[in-house]
């Protein structure tokens, strides 16, 4: 048990949790004031329009119930199959590769570059070069915007365009991300994002699938709703999902679309707040743009230590922040470190393992105040210093 000052319960200060903008009851009233209780409805529809308007020109968002959702129909679409390939970025979350097995094809793992943590272009090449060589061209790359940190855009996209292998780009993390301007979610031949408690806004629990054309979008809303045909009677060609946001947890999500903007410049607040916490410690290095090219949301701000210049290490910090009630939490372990995946193929050199042993994520709410950061700082300081 954690004791304050009066011998009461400090309350917990979560890793990111999730931060109403006001109007989110609104529209969740108005779905039950009409009894659009059931999977969809006008929040459905204007939760869509919102996320299109606010990516820009030329998408088609399909609202889903989970991110996981959108990344397996986005394979469907692109016409993975059993015994295919798929190359995947390893240092992420376990979703961003478990779709592909879904299909009953093989992930391959692509390892890190250190100043973005996404996927490198130099091994993913050379990993396109060798399978190509033994005669299984992979059939898609999933690329992760990391934390919220955009992945290398423009030499991906290369490589997309060189191989002819689209990319299926993976904004779960990166809503209100940009690279150049142009705002995550928009690079890929299909994008997906989530709307997780924990993410940047969430609905819930949700996701959505973005296209660059109707037939995509359709096509992935037919899936997502059991895959029934156009007759009288339920007639079913090819089978379908059960992955249609509902109309409920939508209106979250219009209140959501409220506040993103806000909410993202508090994260970011968050992340030059760590900067300056941490700007006399040598050897620890907060997780920033590595240019201007760059505009990372911050969903989550991370550190990385460099043993060879701290003594002190990320497991330590935690177990800290953790006496004293406060999340935090490892980063994601590589996919091919995983016991599922043992056996996939990888091509790397050990970065996304070096990031993993030494970063830690630290607690990075927009709701996060005044005196949630003074506790913060207090254990940090405390912990450095001892």
């Amino acid at each position: 048990m954690v004791v304050g000052n009066h011998g009461l319960m400090e309350e917990k200060i979560y890793l990111s949790s999730p931060h109403m903008g006001g109007k989110e009851e609104v529209y969740v009233g108005e779905a039950f004031a009409a009894n659009w209780i059931a999977p969809l409805g006008p929040n459905v529809d204007h939760f869509e329009e919102s996320l299109q308007q606010y990516l820009g020109a030329d998408q088609y968002v399909a609202a889903l119930s989970s991110g996981t959702a959108a990344l397996h129909l986005a394979l469907i679409l692109l016409g993975v199959e059993r015994g295919d390939e798929v190359l995947c970025q390893s240092l992420t979350f376990s979703a961003s590769a478990n779709p592909i097995v879904y299909q009953g094809a093989t992930p391959i793992f692509v390892d890190s570059e250190s100043d973005t943590w996404n996927i490198s272009p130099q091994h993913l090449e050379t990993a396109i070069k060798d399978r190509i060589s033994k005669g299984k061209k992979p059939k898609a790359i999933v690329a992760v915007h990391l934390y919220g940190m955009p992945y290398n855009t423009v030499e991906i996209g290369a490589l997309s365009k060189k191989y002819d292998i689209p990319i299926i780009e993976d904004s779960a993390e990166a809503l209100g991300s940009s690279y150049r301007g142009r705002k995550c979610g928009t690079f890929g031949e299909i994008s997906i994002l989530s709307f997780n408690g924990n993410k940047i806004i969430t609905t819930s629990g949700g996701g959505a699938l973005v296209a660059r054309n109707t037939e995509h979008k359709n096509k992935a809303i037919f899936l997502a709703a059991q895959a029934r045909d156009d007759a009288p009677h339920y007639q079913h060609s090819q089978i379908g999902y059960n992955y249609r946001l509902s109309n409920v947890c939508a209106g979250i999500g219009r209140g959501q679309m409220e506040v993103l903007d806000a909410h993202i410049a508090l994260r970011r607040k968050m992340n030059v707040f760590y900067k300056n916490l941490f700007a006399e410690h040598a050897g620890i290095n907060v997780f920033s743009e590595p240019s201007a090219d760059f505009y990372s949301n911050h969903w989550l701000t991370c550190i990385s230590f460099d043993e060879k210049r701290n003594a002190k290490n990320p497991d330590g910090l935690r177990e800290a922040l953790l006496a004293n009630n406060i999340e935090s939490r490892p980063l994601w372990k590589p996919m091919h470190l995983q016991p599922i995946f043992k056996d996939a193929p990888f091509y790397g050199d050990g970065t996304s393992e070096g990031i993993f042993k030494n970063g830690l994520c630290l607690p990075s709410g927009s709701n996060l105040d005044y005196k949630a950061r003074g506790r913060i700082e207090n254990v940090i300081v405390d912990y450095f210093n001892s």
